[in-house]
């Protein structure tokens, strides 16, 4: 029976990733899949030979109420740590927009560029995932698309190497964000033990490195022998964002929270409220009392309107990844045999098959990969090894490459590019990404796979 439990598992397993490659919501998706695989995981305790329930604690000791209060009532309230982080963070990410300092940044890197629109686009992209860093999510890539795109596309850069790089250089800077650590870190039973400034620094800063270095390499390959085409149309956005005075040290404000984790092991929430003080203060922002509270609140609530969407996803994702435990006995009594059990052979399966991360496939945890995590976990695999594999196909692949992320269908509209194109220059830069990265993981985890 539990066999047939797992096949079952398995069946509707694929029938979330053709749901998820279709465009279906995923938040919606997620919880009607944390109630079948509940129900199913009951419906084993009582079905499956004794000495299989006997062997596995996860099913062993199930009551119906008590699986019911574990996957749809703690799994929800558990995550208020989360919450309030990201609230943190994105109040600092409408900061650096209330303030200027974002756009002042840009156009301080454009000037040093000057008329080299190579070397400007690099410049520019480095500064991009500098101020991924610090913030996060579909309103923070708009509100940066709009200025740097249009000075791209005015400096005669093709239309397709701008937003590809541009979105590379994203998911460069969110491997050192404090915010998406946190996000999927929650996938994780014992993911509290995998610190952004302990185990997980090595592979953050490796990381942002080989993207951003991979994509240099695309703008310098792609950009060659092109004449210079310049849109005009991009002029106007590019000079509007140039109109705010923002004084030199203010530059170092979207680096600020990261370094505070990272140098002094200061907690993130309290690092994102003195960056943003600190924003207020040299940006001359604080002129009285009154101003100064609506000010802040009212940059506080407009940051917990952006993150309403992310938090309803992970609190129904938090349900899954509790049912997806359960059911993990299941998933190894038909996979065990197959899954290799070896650090080195994990790590190359997920170098191969990294594109399985877009679409909201099997390799990314911004879709059905946390059932693949619930496989390898239920086969002994640590976090240690697990979070930087799933993390590279999930940063790289899916939010950096693939056109069911928000932002990326944004970018598409907005500079009329071609989907196909688009993937056709921006999913082989994250595959290399992708694989050197499994490489690396291999090099600092596998002896800590287990």
């Amino acid at each position: 029976m539990e066999v047939i439990i797992g096949i079952i598992l398995l069946v509707s397993f694929v029938g979330m990733v053709i749901y998820a490659v279709k465009g279906g919501n995923m938040a919606l998706g997620v919880i009607i899949m944390a109630i079948l695989w509940t129900i199913l995981a009951i419906a084993g305790h009582y079905i499956s030979s004794a000495d299989f329930v006997a062997e596995n604690t996860a099913i062993g000791e199930l009551t119906i109420m008590g699986t019911i209060t574990a996957v749809f009532q703690d799994a929800f309230t558990n995550n208020g740590a989360n919450t309030v982080l990201f609230f943190f963070g994105a109040f600092f990410g409408r900061i650096l927009l209330e303030t200027g300092i974002a756009p002042a940044l840009i156009r301080k890197t454009v000037e040093l560029g000057g008329d080299r629109p190579v070397i400007t686009t690099i410049l520019l992209n480095i500064v991009v995932a500098g101020i991924f860093t610090s913030m996060f999510g579909t309103g923070a890539v708009i509100a940066i698309g709009v200025i740097v795109l249009p000075i791209l596309l005015s400096l005669g850069i093709n239309k397709r190497v701008a937003l590809t790089s541009f979105m590379l250089s994203i998911g460069a800077g969110l491997y050192m964000n404090v915010l998406p650590f946190k996000q999927y870190q929650i996938y994780y039973a014992d993911g509290d033990s995998y610190l952004f400034n302990g185990a997980y620094l090595k592979f953050g800063i490796t990381a942002m490195i080989v993207q951003a270095l991979i994509t240099i390499i695309y703008i310098i390959i792609a950009q060659s022998g092109k004449k210079r085409r310049v849109s005009a149309w991009a002029a106007p956005t590019s000079a509007r964002s140039d109109s705010k005075n923002v004084p030199g040290i203010a530059l170092l404000t979207p680096f600020l929270p990261v370094l505070m984790v990272v140098l002094f092991n200061i907690p993130i929430c309290f690092a994102f409220l003195v960056s943003a003080l600190f924003a207020l203060i040299v940006c001359g922002k604080l002129t009285g009392f009154n101003e100064t509270a609506r000010l802040i609140t009212k940059n506080f609530a407009d940051g917990v309107i952006d993150t309403a969407p992310l938090l309803c996803f992970m609190m129904f994702i938090q349900s899954f990844n509790k049912a997806a435990g359960l059911c993990a006995p299941y998933f190894n009594a038909v996979l065990g045999g197959v899954i290799p059990k070896s650090a080195l052979l994990i790590c190359a399966m997920f170098a191969v098959l990294a594109p399985l991360g877009l679409f909201r496939g099997p390799l990314t945890l911004a879709g059905s990969g946390a059932a693949m995590l619930g496989i390898l976990s239920g086969l002994g695999f640590s976090v240690v090894l697990l979070y930087p594999l799933f993390y590279a196909p999930t940063m790289t692949m899916n939010i950096s490459c693939c056109i069911t992320q928000s932002w990326i269908v944004w970018g598409l509209n907005y500079t009329k590019n071609d989907t196909k194109e688009y993937m056709g220059h921006s999913i082989p830069c994250g595959w290399i990404v992708c694989i050197i990265l499994a490489i690396f993981t291999y090099i600092y985890f596998g002896s800590a796979a287990f």
